[in-house]
């Protein structure tokens, strides 16, 4: 049995099934799906842990392995074409140099939409493709991490604004309706004044004349990316972060493989692969360069700052969405906190970590304020986060009027690159790169069959949802913390709750973020890809935005926990936590700059992490 065959025997052994505890304990219900039949029809496991990581880098490389796919980048497009090629029964692999999801992936809106200003755009085929995505998400892929949420629209002009708006929202339901998948998401509806403040109090009477009301949806993105990447690696696709592409392999003129360097040990090895994908995203035109080939598709980045703020300071019912000069301004449901953004302004500096400044915060609030009675303060705001969205670059001036759609080119032999698109249509988008792959591959690929396949916890999540009640009972938590997990985990929560079965202490939350139970760190290590702390506080949990310390309160906890299943010593852990605590401070000074220039040089003055420095692929 190789390394690999033997983590996966060790994960299958580990995560598996749940543990049969007696009476009242948890019970063994081989839902969801921790291992999948993969290539060669192998048992493949839906863990993302240490000992997968390690197994997949001997894998790729090995030089008598050549994949049919590589894939280069590990956000939500990237992970989607891993998913659509590897369950077409092409063999792929994954590289992502940072964290998965820890770009564009993890800083968006946080929505499933069509986009409402796309139908104003008259962009009707981009808006009908969304909804058509949303329904799919919403009810067949991902049940248990999209789910509705209802928006008002205020008016503020009489006569001509309500029949205006009402005649678009009803082609925007009529658009949605027409998939056929529309449970939970009702259609629009008008509302006086009276009844709109009911829904929404904090709006100011003389805000509005009246609003009308409809439903989208919302996902935590880089759990969604992690789950999907997790989906792949079930099906047998090979997934590493901190795997940084180098350069290219190439023969004559045709790519046939990636230089990389592994950013834990500084190995480097070469992975051999009939098609290379490079889904980067904002980093598109870095990697054309490098490919020495002539750019096809050039990208402009867009920065979107958002703020968090806590539930109680906005009083509604209702996510809210207003017109600004430019776009629109988005206040969202988010747990116990409203996310409120966004902005659109074109971004040139660091794209690792594109920095908010204090005139990003201003304006966001500023329009925001704008309509609340009781208006937001800079005291107010728990977090802040800055995103780009890679916009294919055209004639217009304004990032706002740039391009949402996507583009797939195959700029030298061997390499297919896609870039542009919305993270709503991320499947579609993967679907034609992938169709791109299959034109290179001298063989018959199948169609794209990711329209029908769930993600891992997807499967009979609805009905888990239902025995809450009994599983609340069984695992002795609150109902609460068992609709915490399934809304995170769907199926997969009995991997969560078997962890806590082993160890009890970590069925209490952290000290300072209890949204969180301490297994939920545990498990973003084990089964994740967590590997380090930024990781878990920033993405597998949202404790760098939902709390006013901003995760340096439970840094140190995190990090204790994190150590046994990552190997950490006590000066890895102490690493992790200084690295953190920096990051944090960075961030607070630069969101007190007055320009894009000087938020960006604060920001920078952070450390990088620090590797863990483990044994890993030796240099081929």
């Amino acid at each position: 049995m190789d390394s690999q065959d033997g983590a996966r025997e060790r994960a299958a052994q580990e995560g598996g099934i749940g543990v049969e505890a007696g009476r009242g304990g948890i019970e063994d219900r081989r839902v969801g799906a921790r291992s999948r039949v993969g290539e060669g029809g192998g048992t493949h496991s839906a863990r993302l842990g240490p000992e997968e990581r390690s197994a997949a880098l001997d894998y790729l490389a090995d030089p008598a392995h050549e994949l049919d796919v590589i894939v280069v980048g590990g956000g939500v497009v990237g992970s989607g074409v891993a998913l659509d090629a590897v369950t077409r029964g092409l063999s792929v692999g994954l590289v992502e140099a940072r964290d998965f999801a820890s770009g564009t992936s993890s800083r968006s809106s946080k929505l499933i939409h069509g986009g409402l200003r796309y139908l104003e755009q008259l962009n009707f085929d981009l808006v009908r493709e969304a909804l058509q995505e949303r329904a799919l998400l919403l009810q067949r892929i991902a049940p248990h991490l999209v789910r509705p949420v209802p928006f008002l629209f205020p008016l503020t002009h009489h006569v001509w604004e309500r029949p205006y708006v009402g005649a678009g929202l009803t082609l925007y339901d009529t658009l949605g309706f027409s998939t056929g998948l529309t449970r939970g998401m009702p259609g629009h509806r008008h509302l006086s004044r009276r009844r709109a403040r009911r829904l929404a109090p904090a709006l100011r009477k003389s805000a509005l004349t009246g609003a009308v009301q409809y439903w989208d949806a919302q996902v935590d993105d880089a759990r969604y990316v992690t789950t999907m990447l997790r989906t792949a690696a079930a099906y047998g696709a090979y997934v590493a972060s901190r795997t940084q592409v180098c350069g290219f392999l190439r023969e004559g003129e045709r790519v046939t493989g990636v230089r990389v360097r592994d950013l834990e040990s500084t190995a480097e090895f070469d992975v051999r692969a009939r098609q290379v994908v490079n889904a980067t995203g904002v980093w598109t035109d870095e990697i054309q360069e490098m490919v020495g080939g002539r750019g096809q598709i050039h990208v402009r980045a867009s920065k979107g700052v958002h703020l968090v703020v806590p539930r109680d300071r906005i009083q509604s019912l209702t996510g809210i969405i207003l017109r600004t000069e430019k776009s629109v301004l988005f206040v969202i449901p988010w747990g116990r906190h409203w996310i409120v953004g966004t902005t659109d302004t074109h971004w040139s500096l660091d794209k690792a970590h594109p920095a908010a400044s204090r005139q990003d915060i201003d304006y966001v609030l500023d329009h925001v304020n704008a309509v609340l009675s009781v208006p937001l303060t800079r005291d107010d705001v728990e977090g802040v986060y800055a995103g780009l969205r890679p916009l294919l670059a055209g004639e217009s001036e304004e990032t706002s009027k740039l391009s949402r759609e996507h583009v797939v080119t195959h700029p030298v032999p061997g390499l297919v690159m896609i870039a542009g698109g919305k993270y709503t249509t991320y499947r579609v988008m993967a679907k034609d790169a992938v169709d791109a792959v299959a034109h290179g591959l001298d063989q018959r690929v199948p169609p794209s069959c990711t329209d029908t396949v769930p993600l891992v916890g997807g499967e009979g999540y609805q009905a888990l949802w239902n025995q809450r009640h009994r599983l609340a009972r069984s695992s002795r938590l609150h109902v609460a913390r068992i609709e915490h997990l399934l809304q995170r985990y769907g199926s997969l929560i009995d991997e969560v709750l078997a962890l806590i079965e082993r160890d009890p202490s970590l069925a209490r939350p952290l000290a300072g973020a209890d949204d969180y139970l301490r297994a939920e760190v545990v498990y973003a290590a084990t089964h994740e890809g967590a590997r380090h702390l930024n990781d878990v506080l920033t993405r597998r949990t949202r404790i760098s935005i939902e709390t006013f310390h901003r995760g340096t309160a439970v840094a140190q906890e995190a990090a204790e926990l994190m150590a046994g299943p990552l190997g950490w010593d006590d000066e890895q852990v102490k690493r992790e936590v200084e690295y953190y605590t920096k990051r944090v401070e960075a961030e607070r000074l630069s969101q007190e700059q007055d320009t894009d220039q000087e938020a960006d040089a604060i920001r920078l003055g952070a450390p990088e992490i620090v590797p863990v420095g483990e044994p890993a692929t030796k240099e081929v």
